[in-house]
């Protein structure tokens, strides 16, 4: 699964491959309404606000959301990062490691107005309590299917690969920044997936962890040049 989503990168900055936006701007609900503009060749597909065959860094944080981390004190779990990733204030913030993103104006009939794909090596969240230490790590967001993947570790060692972790919903993004050197995307909401709940209720010995369990809010900082 990793290599092939890595492999997508540079499918994506050929036009080879189209993939959707859900995780920055549009639900699948939204992907199917009749103002889907469906294009027939490349010459149908509109000029876009900005276009970003690879992403040279930048990050992704996530300002966590009370509700998520009182039910991590209820559990008694202590939230952590792994690797490359920062715990400040509230939010943790992952280093893209790779990835390409193509924004189209929102006011158009182009959908989705927002594609890509985004890589996060090497850096993750913990979850720990007593000797048990739970890491969701190497995330990579997939917008086609409003999914964010990613391994999981129980005490170091490989308990899933490439699980789908969270569920991605951008109905609340706000429009596209360009500040000097990034383009900025931020408003999508990040939520427990069905797998994690059961992953972590079974790691833990708990049914406490619900999908769709809101983790936060987050802000993509894409480095464009």
């Amino acid at each position: 699964m990793r290599k092939s989503l890595k492999t997508s990168i540079t499918l994506a900055t050929t036009g080879a491959l189209v993939l959707g936006g859900a995780a920055f701007g549009i639900s699948s609900a939204q992907a199917a309404t009749p103002n889907v503009h469906t294009v027939s060749s490349s010459s149908d597909i509109p000029a876009p606000v900005a276009s970003v065959p690879e992403v040279l860094g930048g990050s992704t944080a996530v300002q966590l959301d009370s509700g998520f981390t009182d039910a991590l004190t209820a559990l008694k779990l202590t939230p952590g990062v792994s690797g490359d990733a920062t715990l400040e204030d509230g939010s943790v913030t992952f280093p893209i490691t790779a990835g390409s993103v193509t924004y189209w104006s929102p006011d158009g009939d182009y959908r989705p107005y927002v594609q890509g794909l985004l890589n996060h090596d090497d850096s993750g969240l913990t979850l720990k309590a007593g000797d048990t230490t739970v890491t969701l790590e190497n995330f990579v967001v997939n917008p086609g299917s409003s999914k964010l993947y990613g391994d999981v570790l129980v005490n170091g060692k490989v308990a899933a690969a490439n699980a789908f972790l969270f569920e991605l919903h951008g109905g609340s993004l706000k429009p596209l920044q360009l500040e000097g050197d990034n383009a900025i995307l931020t408003g999508t909401t990040v939520h427990i997936s069905e797998d994690a709940a059961g992953l972590l209720n079974k790691t833990f010995g708990t049914d406490a962890v619900k999908r769709g369990l809101l983790v936060g809010t987050a802000t993509i900082t894409a480095q464009i040049k």
